[in-house]
């Protein structure tokens, strides 16, 4: 069984304005994983296509992936299917 990359969203208040602002998700993924990776990941789960992934690890250790969509995909859509919205 393959290692799970992305673990799962961030639905903080800042979270939630980079979706609709700026159509980006917030998800906590692997430590190890690299930023293709988890581009993968993510266009293999929901289908979308990814322009850009930005990481930082925060002082409790979490890696986490802000994630850029194209516009023909919304992140309101995906963050809807997570139940997040």
């Amino acid at each position: 069984m393959e290692k799970q990359i992305i673990q799962y969203p961030v639905a903080t208040e800042k979270a939630i304005r980079l979706m609709q602002t700026e159509n980006k998700l917030v998800f906590v993924v692997d430590g190890r994983a690299t930023k293709n990776d988890i581009k993968k990941d993510l266009e293999r789960l929901f289908g979308v296509k990814v322009v850009a992934v930005k990481t930082f690890f925060t002082p409790k250790g979490e890696k986490k992936a802000v994630i850029k969509l194209h516009s023909d995909n919304l992140a309101m859509d995906v963050a809807t299917k997570l139940g997040i919205l």
